[in-house]
Order: C-alpha cells, then structure tokens, then sequence
C-alpha cells in the first residue's frame, strides 16, 4: 500500500519483528489478508520456504511452496524462488490462497487386509502411507485405496476421512481399524473413547532402560516453541497414560512391548523422549540420524503390533496382528550382532 509524507525509521534486524497481517484491497474485487515478517540477523541464509515454513506452522511447506510459486509471496516487493537465501532486513510478504477442495477418491493402492467382516477392517498399514488426505495432499492415501476395494466406507467423519475412526502417523506402521459402515463407526468411536481397544506397540528405544517395567503418565500438548512436535514437558494438555515392559535389552538400545490407554498426538513418541529414551530413528523427538556403526532405520522405529476390539457385526472379541516389517526386523538382527560381536 502506497505511503507518502514520511521517512520510515530503519528496521531493527537484531531479531525478527512479530509477524503483521494487513488488509489489502486486490485490485478493487475483494479483500486478501496479507502476512508480512521481517527477517532478522539470525535468519540469514535461510532458505525462503524454510524461513516461512517456521512462521507459519499452521500450514504444510509444499503449500507454502506452491504460493511462492504461484508469485504469492514477495522479498522487498519482488517475487523470488523456494531457494532464496533470506537476507536480514528483508521484507516477506505472504499472500495466502485457499486451498482446491478435496476429496477422497478411490485408488488402486495394494492393501494388506489382516481382518475384514461386513463392519470393520484392519489393515496392516506399511510406513510411508499417510493415512488420510490433508493440506499438500490430495492421493495416495490409505483412504483412497480403502475407496477403491471397499467402494464405501462410513461418512460419520468428514468427506477426506470416510471410514477413519484413529489413524497412525506417516512413518509408524502396523495395524489400524477402519469402519466400513456409519453403525461400526459409532460402535468403535465409543470403544475407542471408553479405552476398551487394546492397542499394542513394539518400539526400539534408545538406551538401555533400566526397569523391567514402567508407567508414563504425562499431559500432553502442542510444543509452544516448535509447533510440529508435541510436548509432555510442561504439565499442561490432555491427559495420556502409556505403559511398557522391557522384551529384549541391546548395548545401547532396548526392544519394549507399549500399550497405550489413551490416543494423543505422537503419544508413545513424546512419552518415551520425555524418560530419556526416544525411539529409534526417531530425529523429532530427539533420537540420533545416524546411530554409530549401523545402519539408519530410516523411519521410528514403532510398529502398530496388535489390536483388540469387539466386531460390531458379530459381539465377538477380535485380536489382530501385524507382523514387524521386514526394514525393522533387518535394523533388529543387526543390533543382534553388533550386540554379540559379530557372532552368529
């Protein structure tokens, strides 16, 4: 927006000023909300995706890379590409654009079925595979291939997760239970909500965990500072119960079975990093890229074991099992025989 008739003071760009939004008029057609953020000495030689992906955590980076784009986002006045190296004192101006609509689809995408009745399913969910679509994704979800064997699945969620009752992050895999009916649905939710499902992990952790068994019970929030991870360090959030047990202790890491009674954001993620011990491969919470001697994992290494539930077709008490990917397995037997020294 055009100033006259006064000097504007030089920025202070010893640190980043608060971010601004303004009102701008568009050409006249309708009003754009616009983000402004001052780049300060400490930022400098940040890539400009990565200087915005920071300031702005409510949106995915592959959005706001399609905004700089899409000539949306402006250093100084002047559009410039994702790899701009913000320069302190720059200006950044973000003009934000509603996402397309989205929609779940079907897709041919392999699925393993581990159970399936005329109400649920439980699927064996491979690391990798988001399981619903979101912000910078619109296919290759688990919903999309669910879509395509299934042709239906229950709508009491909203139109991206037809069927989703709980979900698993992107790099845990194992077993997650889909309703393929509104009924199930409702049947599950209140399982679910009254802590009837059984949910059953197996994690590698790092460190040798001292006792044979534990109890984390911990609150859980957002991370006020690094708003992409969760927290059990401020004693504030939502309540979250996990326990565990050791299965099988290594030089420096050890194998635990971990059930959770509840259902938080990266619940057994948090939990396990609060105790000192995050799970391995696991660089959010902490854990080392690359432990020394071995291979890196590539993902956490947490697996979605076993799941116990009562079918809301038959009343009867189900147990479902995923057996551990063979990535896991691999990164297991090598700390075997690291832990043996080599020998079979």
């Amino acid at each position: 927006m055009p100033r006259s008739g006064y000097r504007r003071a030089a920025p202070d760009v010893s640190r980043p000023s608060a971010p601004v939004t303004s009102i701008i008029a568009n050409g006249g057609r309708y009003p754009v909300s616009v983000h402004e953020f001052l780049a300060g000495t400490e930022d400098a030689g940040q890539r400009l995706d990565h200087f915005l992906a920071a300031r702005m955590p409510q949106f995915s980076r592959s959005r706001i890379q399609a905004w700089i784009e899409e000539g949306r986002v402006r250093v100084n006045g002047s559009p410039k590409k994702a790899s701009w190296k913000v320069r302190a004192g720059e200006r950044v101006e973000v003009e934000p654009a509603e996402p397309p609509p989205l929609r779940a689809f079907p897709e041919e995408i392999p699925l393993e079925i581990l159970y399936e009745d005329e109400a649920v399913a439980a699927i064996n969910k491979p690391a990798g595979l988001v399981v619903h679509a979101g912000a910078g994704r619109a296919s290759g979800t688990l919903v999309n291939a669910l879509l395509h064997r299934y042709g239906q699945l229950s709508q009491c969620g909203d139109a991206l997760r037809p069927g989703i009752v709980h979900r698993l992050d992107k790099g845990t895999s194992g077993v997650i239970l889909v309703a393929r009916n509104d009924a199930a649905h409702r049947n599950l939710a209140a399982q679910f909500a009254s802590r009837r499902v059984e949910k059953t992990y197996l994690a590698l952790v790092e460190g040798r965990v001292a006792a044979d068994r534990g109890r984390i019970d911990r609150p859980i929030e957002r991370d006020p500072v690094r708003r992409t991870r969760m927290t059990a360090r401020t004693g504030r959030g939502r309540a979250a119960l996990t326990e565990y047990r050791v299965l099988e202790r290594f030089e420096r890491f050890t194998l635990l079975e971990v059930r959770i009674h509840t259902g938080r954001t990266h619940q057994i993620r948090v939990h396990l990093a609060s105790i000192g011990h995050p799970v391995a491969g696991d660089t959010l919470y902490g854990a080392a890229a690359r432990p020394a001697g071995l291979e890196p994992p590539g993902r956490p290494w947490l697996h979605a074991w076993r799941l116990g539930f009562v079918s809301p077709a038959t009343g009867q008490k189900v147990v479902v099992e995923a057996p551990l990917p063979e990535e896991l397995e691999r990164w297991k037997r090598q700390l075997a025989s690291a832990h043996n020294g080599g020998r079979k």
